[in-house]
This record gives structure tokens, C-alpha cells and sequence, in this order.
């Protein structure tokens, strides 16, 4: 009995014991736990982070922390040159409308955009400019200079309006021709017969010509839509030239004029546009016609060279200035405006020639010299 009683007074030492840890537990405040550690602050942007970034990119960059560049990109360093990165750009850029806009940015203003040209080794590229404000960095803002080299697409514009109206003048000059005498046939000259026959004559030959114009035009728009479609077809040129020759017989016979073809025996067979290259020779055939002297031969060689066929066509003729021969594929460019309207000519012609070689990966080449000649040859690339 007297041990029991031990046991349950021991028990109850213990219960007390417990109870008074767990009261003293729950009176006591939990400990604070420490607090977490600050999270690091955003690394400041470097330059070779900016290096990184703007070397990606197509079009020239700058960084600058105030007028200092602190990176460029490949285009940029071809534009002012290696030594740019580390340098003023007072001093290596020097341009008054891109110093203006930094200054502006600088200072303070919004971002700046203006056109821009006469930057480089060359100075006959155009650029579109564009300067933001890029934070600041030691008391200095930083700036970001981007330079877009619109030069190609000016270059197309400026095509496209001179095309329009190089057109324009085309067709105005025989349209005002027509007019004038179809006035004077209502007017002055209603019953003058010889007179009425006379201008019906020459508003035919003008009508022509808008008639061959508007042909040149259609043409070189089909071409030009089909300029990147290279030919897939085997052709064989031989007896092409004799060909063109007989649809202009009766013109060769009129001007006393011979066309000796020079034709090679065992002719490759080359990938062409059988259509196009009768196009190119009678092109081609047509200007010797007009400009080579009454009487003289017309020569047109074919021959194979190195992994093509060249085509040549010569005449004897008054020749071309060294300064003209690198603008003669232009549209509507005339070495003599006048004689080429006089002759029919609708200055398209080796525009024309120019684009279809160009399809056929091939090569066009004039050598003229004045007082001998011209000589335009051509290549085809062979089957």
C-alpha cells in the first residue's frame, strides 16, 4: 500500500512539473526571428553589357555618356572609323545636325530624329537619326545614337519619281504634237488638201511612237516582275540571229546595210528565254541600225567562252564618249536626245536589254570608241 501510494505521489510531482513548464511556455513571448537578408541591388548597366547588345544589330549605335562614346557597334566603327569607342564625338563625328540633336538630348529635350547625310569616308550615304536620353551615370546623361541607312531606299524614290516623269515627258511631247495638228485640221487647214496629207503623215509617225513607247514600258514592267525568276529552259541558239536579221530586212535593205553573223559550228545548247533573247538581239541590231553609219556592216558574233555563250554586236558608227558608256542602261538616258527621237528611238531600249541579261545571270558589256563604233555583247549561261 505504502509503495502505491509512493508511485502516485511521484506521478503527481511530475504532472506539476509538466504543467508548470508548459504555463511558463505560454507566458513567455516567442523569440523574434532575424531578419532576412536585403536583397542585392540591381547591377548598374555596364559597357560591356551595352557592347553585348548593340553588336547584334544591323543598323550603326552609339553609347555616349555625355559627349563621350563609351561603345560602338561594327557599322558604327566602319562609319567614324576604329578609333571611335574611347574618343569625343565632337571630334570623330563632327557633323552639325547630329552634334545639334545630341546637344538637344543632352540638355534635356525629348528624343531627336532628323535625315542626315555626308557621314563616313565616302559621304554619299543617307541616314535616318535617331538620339534618346539613356539615364544617367556619373553626374553625365547618357545617350543611345542610332543610325538607319535609308540610302537604297532614297536612291529607289528618287528612281520612281524620275521614271514618272521622264514617262510623262515621253508621251506629252507626241500627245502635244497630235493636238496642235488635229486643231490645225479643224481650223486653218480643213480644205488644204496637201497640207491635211502632210500632217496625217507626220501625226502617224507620232502616234507610232507613243504606240512603241507604251510597248517599252509594258515590256520592261513584264521583265522586271519576272527578274528574280531565273530561265529553265535548254535552248539552242543556233540560226537566232538570222532569224531577227529577216524581220529586219526590209530596214537593212533601205540603209544599204549588211548583217554578217559570225556563228560558231557546234553551239552549246544554254539555259534562256528563247523569246526574251530574240528580244535582246533585235533590241540590240536595231540601235547598230540607227546609229552606225548607211552602208557599214552590222557584225553579230556567237561564241562559247568559259562556262558561257557571248553574243556581240558591232557596228561602224560616229561611237560613244567614255563619260555616257556607264549610263546608257539607264531609263530614257539619250547620249543625243534629239537624233534618237528623230530616229524613233524611245530611250528604253538598252534598259530593256539590261534587265533580261541580269534575269539570265548573264553579263552586258559596251566598249565604244568615237569615230569607230559600238560593240555591245552579252552572255548566256550554257545548259
Amino acid at each position: 500500500m505504502t509503495d502505491i501510494l509512493a508511485i502516485e505521489l511521484a506521478l503527481l510531482a511530475l504532472a506539476a512539473l509538466l504543467l508548470g513548464f508548459v504555463l511558463g511556455r505560454v507566458g513567455r513571448p516567442e523569440p523574434a526571428l532575424p531578419p532576412p537578408p536585403p536583397l542585392p541591388e540591381p547591377p548598374a548597366p555596364s559597357v560591356a553589357v551595352d557592347r553585348i547588345a548593340i553588336e547584334r544589330l544591323k543598323d550603326a549605335v552609339l553609347v555616349l555618356r555625355g559627349s563621350f562614346v563609351e561603345a560602338a557597334n561594327a557599322p558604327a566603327r566602319q562609319l567614324f572609323g576604329e578609333r571611335v569607342v574611347g574618343s569625343d564625338i565632337r571630334l570623330t563625328g563632327r557633323h552639325p545636325t547630329l552634334l545639334d540633336a545630341l546637344d538637344m538630348v543632352l540638355a534635356g529635350a525629348p528624343a531627336q530624329e532628323r535625315e542626315l547625310g555626308g557621314l563616313g569616308a565616302a559621304g554619299n550615304r543617307a541616314f535616318r537619326l535617331r538620339v534618346v536620353a539613356d539615364g544617367a551615370e556619373g553626374g553625365q546623361t547618357r545617350a543611345l545614337v542610332l543610325l538607319d541607312d535609308v540610302t537604297d531606299s532614297k536612291a529607289t524614290e528618287r528612281m520612281r519619281v524620275d521614271f514618272v516623269a521622264n514617262a510623262s515627258h515621253e508621251l506629252r511631247t507626241p500627245l502635244a504634237t497630235l493636238t496642235g495638228f488635229i486643231e490645225t485640221l479643224q481650223g486653218p487647214a480643213a480644205e488644204d488638201e496637201p497640207a491635211r496629207q502632210r500632217f496625217l503623215a507626220i501625226m502617224a509617225q507620232e502616234a507610232d511612237r507613243m504606240r512603241r513607247l507604251i510597248d517599252d514600258l509594258m515590256s520592261l514592267s513584264r521583265i522586271e516582275l519576272d527578274k528574280f525568276v531565273r530561265p529553265t529552259q535548254s535552248l539552242d541558239l543556233k540560226g537566232i540571229v538570222a532569224e531577227v536579221g529577216r524581220t529586219l530586212a526590209m530596214r537593212l535593205e533601205t540603209d544599204q546595210r549588211r548583217l554578217i553573223v559570225d556563228e560558231a559550228a557546234d553551239l552549246p545548247r544554254v539555259i534562256a528565254d528563247r523569246d526574251q533573247v530574240l528580244q535582246v538581239l533585235h533590241n540590240l541590231i536595231s540601235n547598230a541600225l540607227k546609229y552606225g553609219r548607211s552602208g557599214t556592216p552590222i557584225r553579230v558574233s556567237v561564241v562559247p567562252v568559259e562556262g558561257a555563250l557571248r553574243l556581240t554586236v558591232t557596228d561602224e558608227g560616229d561611237g560613244i564618249a567614255p563619260e555616257h558608256l556607264p549610263r546608257l542602261t539607264e531609263r530614257f538616258y539619250r547620249v543625243d536626245s534629239q537624233r534618237s527621237r528623230t530616229l524613233g528611238g524611245t530611250g528604253l531600249g538598252l534598259a530593256i536589254v539590261k534587265h533580261i541579261v541580269e534575269r539570265h545571270r548573264g553579263r552586258l558589256e559596251i566598249d565604244s570608241k568615237l569615230g569607230e563604233g559600238t560593240s555591245v555583247s552579252f552572255t548566256l549561261p550554257l545548259a
